[in-house]
């Protein structure tokens, strides 16, 4: 195992750049996965990390040491506890960490089944929310205006569970010209619309688009819309959670397939 005690040391530096800035994290097509759960997934569906990071105390956990002792390479880096704390993304460390390559850049084909648009979701626990159901539901397509919070980053990561994993995420990419050419129907969530999205046919090819949590979709990318549809609610309250939002939109389709192969 390498040891670092320096706050000074270069090692140590470039994995700070790593969780705070996009920037670097795009110049060095790298990212950092927080947890033993996210590391586990990563190993499992994509092998091993470029690099694996523990705190001093967590080489005793366990659950960590046995995922350890089954890596045969990198060689662990060993922080102090509070370097540590320092580079964790969240309160509570969880005391290990991966620095993981983040997948080149692969256009969306306009005709894939189905895609999710996501138009400047700012807060990174509601896009890795958005990402992790995208996931569950089947979807293989998610494309990200430039607006959008960094999907690489630590708290998006944590958020969407090792979707990054098995999903294509285009990021920065022009959603207004990938919807006026997409070969399928755009459907828009938007609060304020008259159809619901229980009562539109999703088993046809269907590109998703979701707006910003406060101001919604923007009118270049609304305009493009084939149909405008909400989620119906109680009396007395106008919106849910983008996440939430996004989830009833893309299990209906799923519910929606399952019921058509059944007939």
């Amino acid at each position: 195992m390498k040891f670092i005690r320096s706050r000074g040391n270069p090692l140590f530096k470039s994995l700070l750049k790593l969780k705070d800035s996009a920037r670097e994290r795009r110049r060095a097509g790298s990212a950092l996965l927080d947890g033993i759960h996210l590391v586990a997934a990563y190993i499992n569906r994509v092998g091993p990390p470029q690099a694996i990071v523990v705190s001093a105390n967590a080489t005793e956990t366990p659950e960590i040491r046995r995922l350890l002792d089954n890596l045969p390479s990198p060689e662990p880096i060993v922080l102090a506890e509070a370097q540590f704390r320092e580079l964790s993304p969240v309160t509570t460390p969880s005391g290990i960490l991966a620095v993981v390559a983040i997948p080149p850049a692969r256009p969306v084909p306009r005709d894939v089944q189905c895609c999710l648009l996501v138009e400047d979701i700012q807060d990174p626990g509601n896009l890795g929310s958005i990402l992790r159901s995208a996931a569950a539901a089947g979807m293989r397509h998610v494309l990200l205006s430039k607006g959008c919070a960094d999907a690489w980053s630590p708290r998006v990561l944590r958020g969407a569970m090792g979707a990054h994993h098995v999903l294509v995420i285009e990021e920065r990419a022009n959603l207004s010209a990938f919807a006026c050419d997409y070969q399928g129907q755009v459907v828009a969530a938007a609060a304020d619309a008259k159809k619901s999205i229980f009562d539109i046919d999703l088993t046809q090819p269907t590109a998703f688009a979701l707006g910003n949590e406060g101001s919604g979709l923007s009118l270049e990318l609304a305009a493009q819309a084939d149909v405008h549809v909400a989620v119906p609610m109680a009396a007395g309250l106008d919106s849910i959670n983008v996440g939430a939002a996004a989830a009833v939109c893309l299990f209906e389709r799923v519910r929606q397939l399952r019921v058509n192969a059944e007939r």
